[in-house]
């Protein structure tokens, strides 16, 4: 497989992962990108393309770095989540810091993958409701398709897999897994629209840089 981007093996969170990330559109605002509604434009997507026109004039990320109790909590949790998943699928998966595409404004921060990127693997440690909530899906979440189909896009990976892991429930039901394969017709759709949103974003940085000439 010949790869579209560039490992940035920075930790991460850290001031170096913000910088690479800076600009780009990332998978954890997939869905901002997609958001939609009935008339006009979507508060979500408008803040997002604002966002990143900003980043890529100043040069430096805007992003908020606060750290919940909730994402604290999954951080201390990592490590048994990555044990679970190779326990459950008998991969062991490796975690890298930011990839970089090298032809679009665009990247992503894998939880983990196995062998070259072949499978993306996504790692949660939520809150016992949460978890329940994936336990009765019985599928991937909803709420992370795009970021799912996002980063299936920049890797080209064949299969995304998901695990829940929380110890605070039973041993039988600490982890729930689901694995999705790739989907093109998917993956075209979504690509079209996230070219389409950087076009955007595009336009509106080269509008923003007239207005010093005015």
């Amino acid at each position: 497989m010949t790869r579209a981007f560039t490992v940035i093996d920075v930790p991460q969170r850290s001031a170096e992962w913000f910088q690479a990330r800076a600009g780009r559109l990332t998978g954890s605002v997939a869905s901002d990108m997609l958001a939609e509604i009935k008339s006009g434009e979507a508060a979500g997507r408008r803040n997002l393309r604002t966002r990143l026109v900003v980043e890529r004039l100043v040069g430096a990320p805007q992003e908020d770095s606060f750290m919940s109790p909730a994402m604290q909590w999954g951080i201390d949790h990592e490590a048994d989540a990555f044990a679970a998943y190779e326990s459950v699928t008998g991969h062991l998966a490796r975690s890298t810091g930011f990839l970089s595409h090298t032809g679009l404004m665009v990247g992503c921060s894998l939880d983990g993958h196995v062998g070259d990127f072949d499978v993306i693997v996504s790692l949660k440690c939520p809150t016992p409701t949460t978890h329940l909530g994936y336990l009765k899906s019985g599928g991937m979440p909803a709420a992370y398709v795009p970021q799912m189909l996002h980063e299936l896009w920049v890797t080209g990976a064949k299969e995304y897999h998901f695990l829940s892991f929380d110890p605070r429930w039973p041993d039988d039901l600490r982890v729930f897994f689901t694995s999705v394969t790739r989907d093109d017709a998917a993956i075209a759709a979504y690509e079209a629209k996230a070219k389409t949103f950087l076009s955007e974003v595009d336009t509106e940085v080269a509008n923003v840089r007239k207005l010093r000439q005015g």
